[in-house]
């Protein structure tokens, strides 16, 4: 395990502590909202569901969220980052295929959360109102602030986020103090903290199996911990869990508390209680209720932002459609994605119109985060077998955990028809999505056909250097995939020679490499041809946006500088007046020819990828390449020829 620390995570300190606090722990922090409110739903409150059930939050806590995640997870780190697909990057040397299942859906999981959280938090906050006033319709109230939520993001939100830590901090304070005072009022629930009332709610109480998917939705945010790794470091998010921890259970066991003091009668008896509202002193119900807006405010806006990163690294890992990605602010790491962020806003106002109601949205929430901590779990622990860890403890974790989690499975497969269909639709759509962009460009990579360039450097010297046909540009600049600086693509052989013949004083291959780690910026360069033929290989990370505009300036420049190569213009009339050539870029752009004949898996996954492409940002978009200075060429994909033709002549 290394404990390197890396230059773009802060060390440990109180402002660092105090960001992590507003960066990391929004979901699982706002989570008592509607946890214990769903625990109990419509049965009689008694002294056995009470008790059982502040019991498994306090068990799911500490052996999910502290010693899964906290302490074993956090371990998992790609030079400081974290989240499932920097984890699938840290697997992908074993070479074991499958591995792309688990994090396929892990990550669609998580998206799949970003939509479900903004929605039931901000209602559970807004509902609140109903304790001052019974008859505030909450609706409009929640559709407002989603909307200016999801209208900001355009704008980044750096400033705004200065001010997460200190709203988080008060929101931790005021839970842990409100439930310490209801806990003194009713020391017993402090008995929860035995593992025998978890046992017995599970085993012995009616259908108490079941509440399980409810007490699962108190762990849903600590995925978040590890998606977000990087902005914070591990050791901030450690310390500060400890903190955190100790207020959730605070005022987790202070609703219990509340609760042993009505038994014997239903929450909708007290008028829809929320227990979480409850406990606040009524001349602080006001209050309460804005600081408790604000908290899913940041709650939402952590997930959000952690949406735009996890589609960022899907595109970089070849398993999301290429789309449009803006950096509204100079802050690191900062990334607005808007067709992501509009697909978010409509599936989650979406969500708030069909379920109207927290109540009914805990139906839908928690089933996919589950499938994101399963997934999460096998992952880990192929990462422990890279490491060596003792083959008997990574059998041990990934049985245990294996059953903690598959028991939280199908407990909250119970809720499939109340409205987990819904998280579950949303989720098997965006895995749907990855697995055909990644199966479509094996299939079309299968078939990519690669030339030696040695063959024909002598043919691209001799018609750089051929004055009877017209230049086409001083520098003709082509990206390609071949990961060798030997071979080169048939294609762009055939653009340069035989498709209108291209003639250029110097010729530049570019290739991007994705490599593992988060943030590399490198690249070489490989001079094939003095003066004549360079190849500039870019090894980025899977975390930067590949600008290669910028980049390739930037290679060129340095060049220059070494005096490596010369790119003034070769124009006698330009070159007196040391005029820099022109620079343009081919891009090969394919489409599916008609001339395949293809199994019937293959044209199903082939037609659906060119559909996303036409709905994804065009190659030269993507890669940050000028319109000004990129010429198009269309190139027939044919993947499958047509065998035999049965055309027959006739007299």
């Amino acid at each position: 395990m290394s404990n390197t620390r890396h230059s773009h995570i802060p060390a440990v300190s109180g402002a660092a502590l105090l960001v992590t606090l507003g960066i990391i722990f929004g979901d699982i922090g706002t989570s008592p909202l509607y946890v214990i409110k769903a625990i109990i739903g419509s049965t009689v409150i008694n002294r056995d569901l009470v008790l059982g059930g502040i019991s498994c939050i306090f068990w799911t806590l500490t052996l999910l969220s502290t010693i899964k995640y906290v302490i074993l997870v956090l371990r998992a780190d790609n030079r400081g980052e974290g989240g499932i697909f920097a984890l699938y990057t840290l697997v992908k040397k074993t070479k074991i295929y499958w591995l792309i299942i688990p994090a396929m859906i892990g990550g669609s999981a998580l998206i799949a959360d970003g939509i479900l959280t903004p929605a039931i938090s901000v209602s559970s906050a807004v509902e609140g109102l109903r304790n001052i006033n019974g008859n505030i319709e909450t609706l409009p109230i929640v559709i407002i602030i989603l909307t200016a939520l999801f209208a900001i993001q355009q704008f980044g939100t750096g400033f705004v986020g200065k001010f997460f830590g200190p709203v988080m901090l008060v929101w931790f304070a005021m839970l842990g103090i409100l439930g310490f005072m209801a806990i003194s009022a009713q020391p017993e629930i402090l008995n929860a903290i035995n593992p025998y009332y978890a046992y017995h709610l599970l085993v012995v109480y009616p259908k108490g199996f079941w509440i399980l998917g409810a007490v699962f939705l108190c762990t849903t945010g600590a995925e978040g911990m590890y998606s977000d790794m990087g902005h914070c470091g591990k050791t901030n998010i450690r310390i500060t869990w400890t903190m955190v921890k100790v207020m959730l259970l605070l005022n987790y066991f202070g609703q219990g508390a509340w609760l042993l003091q009505h038994p014997g009668i239903t929450l909708k008896d007290l008028g829809d209680a929320n227990p979480f509202y409850s406990i606040m002193p009524t001349w602080f119900l006001f209050p309460g209720i804005i600081i408790s807006t604000v908290a899913t405010i940041v709650a939402s806006q952590a997930l959000i932002t952690g949406s735009f990163t996890i589609i960022n690294e899907a595109i970089r890992l070849n398993f999301w459609p290429k789309v449009r990605i803006v950096h509204p602010t100079n802050y690191s790491g900062q990334m607005y994605i808007p067709s992501v962020n509009w697909l978010l806003f409509i599936s989650c106002i979406g969500v708030v119109f069909y379920f109207k109601e927290s109540t009914n949205m805990e139906a839908a929430y928690g089933l996919t985060i589950n499938l994101n901590m399963l997934m999460t779990t096998i992952l880990l622990a192929f990462y422990m077998r890279v490491k060596r860890y003792n083959i008997l403890l990574i059998i041990f974790f990934l049985i245990a955990y294996s059953i903690i989690e598959s028991s939280f499975l199908v407990a909250n497969l119970s809720k499939f028809i109340h409205g987990g269909w819904v998280s579950f639709f949303i989720g098997a759509l965006l895995v749907t999505v990855m697995w055909t962009w990644f199966q479509a460009r094996k299939i079309r990579n299968r078939y990519l056909e690669f030339v030696k360039l040695d063959k024909y450097v002598p043919e691209l010297i001799e018609l750089s250097r051929d004055t009877s046909v017209p230049k086409y540009a001083t520098h003709l600049v082509y990206l390609t995939s071949a990961d060798d600086p030997r071979d080169i693509e048939a294609a762009v052989v055939e653009s340069i020679l035989e498709n209108h013949p291209k003639r250029a004083d110097i010729y530049w291959l570019v290739h991007v490499d994705v490599v593992n780690e988060p943030y590399r910026m490198e690249y070489k360069v490989n001079i094939l041809a003095p003066e004549d033929l360079i190849r500039i290989d870019f090894r980025l990370g899977f975390r930067v946006a590949p600008r290669i505009n910028v980049m390739f300036e930037k290679v060129v420049q340095d060049l220059l500088n070494s005096k490596e190569v010369d790119v003034t213009s070769r124009y006698d009339s330009l070159g007196k007046q040391n005029k820099i050539g022109d620079f343009r870029f081919v891009v090969l752009e394919k489409f599916l020819s008609y001339e395949n004949e293809l199994p019937f898996y293959e044209k199903i996954i082939m037609d659906s990828y060119f559909y996303l492409k036409q709905l994804s940002l065009s190659d030269e978009k993507s890669f940050g390449l000028d319109m000004d200075n990129v010429t198009l060429e269309k190139v027939p994909l044919i993947i499958a020829p047509v065998k035999e033709v049965p055309l027959k002549r006739i007299n």
